[in-house]
């Protein structure tokens, strides 16, 4: 390998390293503003500089300059050190004095810098030049005085969000990042260029103002509002959450957070359950737990304890899932389901619902088969890798279903499920195109097996799949997107029921019809209220969304932030939020009030507090034993031929920012979708 001298120590690199790189590798840190990994360079700031023995006369830029085989570099000579300097003097010359009122003070790369390479006075006399702020949306704030042109912002929109959006007009001292009119950035990422500005010219709109960031308590957990389970960080204050940002995982978020993570966390303090409610003549008033659980406990002998149903919703956690399973068994049922939205899955056999590829497989990938899928809503940060993958492996996308707006161009396939039929054949010019590519994967969404034909296109797919030249024992092109955490977990935990394939709502009614028993709603807002009527309904959730208002009774239950739970992302990777402050009012945990209840009833679910319940959820699946470790199998011995019929996909997601119970409760999201969306302006 080829090896350079950094200050007197030789170090060894790989070849395509910059100077920069190898500095690292050294142990030596370089100042920069302009830099960042997951972009492509610009050498704007120069904040860079290094000497190099036995080359040009002066200091040059490291993150640009290419490593060579002998190089000798020093990054503290006084040439060095002088260059820096007059870098940071150039940057300040025009800067405002606003640490004081600055969101950024506190973690703001040029204080952090000035502080080493600044000086204590200023030689520039003229006045400091004014740019006037920009208007970029509800979610990120613009004081563009504070600008030093470094680019991240414009590169990150540019080849990450895929939305050109930003740009820089002008040259020398009239040169400005704008939006060129006024636009909003239509971006769903669009929120990370908060955390990539150097200063601060951007700073997040919700959170200005609100508090500085050494009076936050930090706590690392993961995000449960799509299905990749992002690693985030969570700041409160108290019992309030006030900020969330992304932890570096390349595993899957890589170092993005989509935007409903960051931003719709003021939802998580608005319309609270924080009280128990008893529902008499037809009014939901205040109540107490012991008045609540002995309700339900005569309501639940009274209309028959086998007859109980038990749905889960988007966020509903393993221990929940577990929990309320081992509760229904005691019970005598087996009536319970996790599949709200009627995605069809074949029966004990994990590939019919897992992410198989794995997120990070993506970017090989050369060619993708998208199937009633829109992953720009579904999961914002697996669309990045997609992507990524467009730009850098040349991949081919194509689309079964309606015409989406995404930020890379694909081959339309067809409107209609029969698309697959041509795949299959080879009678389409995409077939081709996936068959002949080296690593070709395919992704369903649930908009497509959500219907009657559901299992048919997971064994139509499967069959595409194991025709793929990449299909192998350790290697499974075949991936399922799901758009909730909780979907996978419960599958895991066969928290489903076979009764009601097809058409879970049509069948709900049926049995309510019929038998007109409690249904337990873990947090469920997604079933229509219609499919209830007759039954004895116990909303278990944090907020007060759409079925809570149809209840009998609501018990208060802690949201993400509030717990410790236990989820398996979409593919199979076992993840572990963190509580990130106490529960809000009287809110209790669903396994607690399960264990309440089994005790009211006489019926013993052998678990006493939450070591007991984790031990379940390992005893009835194994993958749960090894948290943050996927899964792997390459079987797909459900695939077969099938013939399918002309059916038309609807996507499942209508609005991005606002699709469940906590995105619906955010005054932000509300903001979000009026100027995104609907493209109402605001000031």
């Amino acid at each position: 390998m080829p090896t350079i001298t950094i200050d007197n120590k030789k170090v060894e690199f790989e070849n395509g390293m910059t100077v920069m790189q190898t500095c690292e590798l050294a142990g030596t840190e370089i100042p920069r503003f302009c830099y960042h990994e997951k972009l492509s360079i610009a050498g704007n700031c120069r904040m860079c500089l290094v000497e190099m023995v036995k080359g040009p006369p002066k200091p040059v830029a490291s993150c640009a300059m290419p490593a060579g085989d002998g190089m000798v570099i020093k990054t503290n000579s006084q040439m060095v050190k002088k260059a820096r300097k007059g870098v940071m003097e150039f940057l300040l010359i025009n800067h405002p004095l606003d640490c004081p009122i600055c969101d950024q003070g506190g973690e703001c790369d040029l204080q952090d810098q000035a502080l080493h390479y600044g000086f204590d006075k200023s030689r520039y006399d003229e006045n400091k030049r004014a740019v006037k702020n920009k208007h970029m949306g509800p979610l990120v704030s613009t004081i563009m005085t504070r600008c030093i042109h470094c680019t991240r912002c414009v590169r990150f929109s540019t080849e990450i969000a895929g939305v050109d959006d930003l740009g820089l007009l002008g040259r020398g001292e009239n040169a400005e990042i704008t939006t060129y009119l006024e636009k909003t950035i239509d971006s769903e990422l669009s929120g990370n260029v908060i955390d990539l500005c150097p200063v601060g010219a951007l700073t997040s709109k919700p959170y200005a103002f609100k508090s500085r960031p050494w009076e936050l308590s930090k706590t690392e957990t993961h995000d449960v509002l799509d299905g990749i389970g992002s690693s985030i960080r969570v700041d409160t204050r108290g019992k309030q959450v006030l900020r969330v940002l992304p932890r570096i995982n390349e595993d899957t978020n890589e170092e993005w957070i989509n935007d409903k993570t960051r931003f719709a966390i003021d939802g998580l303090s608005r319309q609270r359950l924080d009280k128990v409610y008893v529902k008499e003549n037809n009014k939901l008033n205040t109540s107490d737990w012991n008045t609540a659980l002995d309700r339900i406990k005569d309501e639940i002998t009274n209309r028959g304890k086998e007859k109980t149903i038990t749905l889960s919703g988007k966020f509903t956690d393993a221990e929940t899932v577990i929990s309320s399973k081992i509760f229904s068994h005691a019970l005598g049922s087996n009536l319970y389901d996790c599949r709200f939205d009627n995605a069809q899955v074949i029966h004990g056999e994990s590939e019919s619902y897992k992410f198989n590829s794995s997120i990070q497989e993506v970017e090989n990938a050369d060619a993708i088969l998208l199937v009633g899928s829109n992953p720009r809503w579904e999961a914002s940060v697996l669309n990045a890798r997609i992507r990524k993958t467009y730009i850098n492996n040349n991949c081919k996308i194509g689309i079964i279903g309606p015409d989406l707006n995404l930020n890379y161009p694909y081959h339309k396939i067809s409107k209609s499920l029969t698309g697959l039929n041509d795949i299959l054949e080879n009678n389409s010019e995409f077939s081709k195109i996936l068959f002949n590519a080296k690593n070709p994967i395919i992704i369903i969404g649930t908009s497509a097996i959500n219907n009657d034909q559901g299992e048919s296109v997971l064994k139509i797919c499967a069959n595409i799949a194991k025709k793929l030249p990449n299909f192998s024992n350790s290697f499974n092109p075949l991936n399922i997107l799901n758009q909730d955490i909780s979907r996978v977990g419960s599958l895991e935990l066969s928290f489903v029921n076979q009764y009601f394939d097809g058409d879970l709502e049509a069948k709900l009614k049926e049995k309510i019809k019929k038998n007109k028993p409690v249904v337990f709603l873990l947090g469920l807002d997604e079933i229509s209220p219609k499919s209830l009527d007759g039954s004895f309904v116990v909303y278990c959730g944090h907020h007060g969304d759409v079925n809570a208002q149809y209840a009998d009774i609501i018990l208060p239950t802690p949201a993400y932030t509030e717990k410790s739970s236990t989820y398996m992302n979409i593919e199979g990777r076992v993840i572990q939020t963190s509580r990130c402050h106490n529960p809000l009012g009287e809110a209790k945990e669903e396994w607690k009030i399960f264990k309440v209840l089994s005790d009211l009833l006489e019926c013993d679910i052998k678990f006493n507090n939450l070591n007991d319940v984790r031990k379940k959820i390992v005893e009835h699946n194994k993958n749960f034993l090894e948290i943050m470790k996927t899964s792997n199998s390459s079987k797909l011995s459900f695939a077969s031929k099938e013939k399918l019929e002309e059916q038309t996909i609807s996507y499942n997601i209508s609005n991005f920012y606002m699709n469940d119970s906590i995105s619906r409760s955010s005054e932000t999201m509300a903001k979000c979708t009026n100027e995104i969306l609907n493209k109402v302006k605001y000031s």
